[in-house]
C-alpha cells in the first residue's frame, strides 16, 4: 500500500484502500525466478512433517521456491547463535513512539495479514538502537505455523517459535517514500518479536477480534486507534544484523532488530491467525499457515547484541537439602 496519504473518509475508504492494497500486492507478488535447490531440512525439527517435503509443499508458493538474488550476501531470516553474537557497548536503547491515530486498516494480502499506518509524517517513529536517524512505521504483520512447533522466521540457537511479529519502518531522511526505501541500502528497519504460547495477550486481542473480517485474500477493513507498542516485550535487549526482506523482492535493504524476549499469546489467539485463508472468496479454501521463508546462510555477517553474553549452560544445581546432608 502506498504511504503518504491522509486517511480517506468513511464512504470512500473501502474502494480507495482496496485499490492501493491491490497495487501493492501486484508489486510484491512477483513470480519465482528459480527453484529452490536447498533441502527443507535447513529448519531442523524432530517431527516427521519437517523431515519430509510435506511441510514445504504446504507452503504458500511465495515460500516454496527461492528467488535468485544476484550476489546476495545478506539474506534473511537467519539462525541467531547466542554465543557467537558480539556485544556492542555502542548500541543504544531502542526508542519507540507510535501514535495510535496513525493506524489505518488491516489487509489480507494473500500471504499474511498486514496492519497499515499513515507514514506521511513523523508521528509513528523509532530511533536509537543501531540507527543513525529516525525511521517511520509503515506496517506490521506476522508469520506463523500450522502448529505450535514451528512458525517463526528467525531462530535462536535453532529454537523456533510458533509465530513472529515484524514491524516495518523506512528511512525518511534518505528516501522520499517506502517504495524507494525498499531499494536503498539500509533503507528499512524491521523489528522482529517472537511469540510463544502462554498467557492471554490483552493488547493483541483487539487485533484478533478484527481478523474474521479479513478472512479471505484481498479483504480489507478499517482498523484505527491501535498502538503496536503494546506488542513489544518489556525487556529492552535485542540482536541486530544487516539483512533483507523475507518476501519478494528480497532486497538487502533491512537493518534487523530482533528482540531477545518473546511475548506470550494464548492458544486461542494463535488459532485465530490460522483461520485466515490464502485464497479469495469463492475459491477452494487454503488455510493461511506456514507463511515463513526458510533460513538463509549467515555468510560473513556479524550479529551484534545490546546486552552482555551471559548465556550459560542449563546445569541443574543440587537441591539445598543435599548440601545439608554433607554438613557436620
Amino acid at each position: 500500500a502506498q504511504g503518504g496519504h491522509g486517511a480517506p473518509g468513511p464512504a470512500e475508504m473501502p474502494l480507495q484502500l482496496l485499490r492501493r492494497a491491490l497495487a501493492a500486492s501486484a508489486q510484491r507478488l512477483r513470480p519465482p525466478a528459480a527453484p529452490c535447490t536447498e533441502p527443507r531440512g535447513a529448519r531442523p525439527c524432530s517431527l516427521a512433517a519437517c523431515s519430509s517435503y510435506r511441510l514445504r509443499d504446504a507452503l504458500h508458493p511465495l515460500w516454496q521456491s527461492e528467488l535468485s538474488v544476484s550476489g546476495g550476501t545478506r539474506q534473511s531470516p537467519i539462525n541467531i547463535h547466542w554465543r557467537d553474537s558480539v556485544y556492542d557497548p555502542h548500541l543504544k536503547p531502542l526508542k519507540i513512539h507510535y501514535d495510535p491515530a496513525t493506524c489505518l486498516y488491516i489487509w489480507n494480502n494473500g500471504y499474511s495479514f498486514q496492519v497499515e499506518f499513515d507514514d506521511s509524517t513523523d508521528k509513528s517513529v523509532i530511533m536509537g538502537g543501531p540507527l543513525e536517524n529516525h525511521y517511520r512505521l509503515k506496517q506490521f504483520h506476522f508469520h506463523w505455523g500450522a502448529i505450535n512447533e514451528w512458525g517463526s522466521e528467525h531462530m535462536v540457537d535453532s529454537k523456533v517459535y510458533p509465530a513472529e511479529l515484524h514491524l516495518v519502518h523506512w528511512n525518511p531522511v534518505t528516501s522520499t517514500s517506502f517504495e524507494d526505501a525498499i531499494m536503498e541500502n539500509n533503507g528499512l528497519v524491521v523489528i522482529g518479536v517472537f511469540l510463544k504460547l502462554g498467557a492471554h495477550h490483552a493488547g493483541l486481542q483487539k487485533l484478533v477480534d478484527a481478523l474474521p473480517a479479513v478472512k479471505h485474500k484481498d479483504a480489507i477493513v478499517e482498523f484505527d486507534v491501535f498502538d503496536p507498542s503494546c506488542l513489544m516485550p518489556s525487556c529492552p535487549d535485542y540482536w541486530t544484523y544487516d539483512g533483507s526482506l523475507t518476501t519478494p523482492p528480497l532486497t538487502e535493504s533491512v537493518t534487523w532488530i530482533i528482540k531477545k524476549t518473546p511475548i506470550e499469546v494464548d492458544q486461542n489467539q494463535l488459532e485465530e491467525f490460522r483461520m485466515l485463508l490464502f485464497t479469495s472468496a469463492g475459491e477452494e479454501e487454503k488455510r493461511m499457515v506456514d507463511n515463513f521463508r526458510p533460513l538463509q546462510p549467515l555468510m560473513n555477517r556479524t550479529v551484534r547484541s545490546s546486552f552482555r553474553n551471559h548465556h550459560l549452560l542449563n546445569i541443574e544445581t543440587r537441591p539445598s537439602e543435599l548440601a545439608h546432608q554433607h554438613s557436620p
